[in-house]
């Protein structure tokens, strides 16, 4: 059991070193290291008792969620602001940027409406 795990560490660690942000794969790796430890405690008290499955359905899940949690912070366009003073966001597919009003709707840089 201990080896799949560092296995898996292994593996996390050569792939945080493949982005220049590296935010979607340090958020994956903790992710993926507190879902594991969470899924085996799980794992091994509820059902059969296989912590094993229950960590790498953990680690599956929190690195999944680490890693939508680091695309959403490569977004957020750092020192730049919307004109209500929130940030900026990029949206890679149109090439523009855009903000988040307090209503959840969104506006192109420009204050063009973007949707909601």
């Amino acid at each position: 059991m201990y080896a799949k795990i560092s296995l898996l560490a292994a593996a996390g660690l050569l792939a945080a070193a493949c982005t220049s942000t590296g935010n979607v794969e340090r958020n994956a790796i903790g992710g993926a290291a507190l879902g594991g430890i969470a899924g085996a405690a799980i794992g091994n008290n509820v059902g059969d008792g296989d912590a094993q499955r229950g960590a790498a359905i953990g680690a599956a899940v929190g690195g999944a969620a680490g890693a939508y949690k680091g695309y959403r912070e490569d977004q957020r366009v750092q020192g730049r602001q919307g004109p209500n003073g929130g940030d900026l966001y990029y949206d890679e597919r149109a090439r523009r940027y855009f903000y988040v009003d307090r209503d959840g709707c969104t506006y192109w840089q420009n204050g063009q409406y973007r949707g909601c």
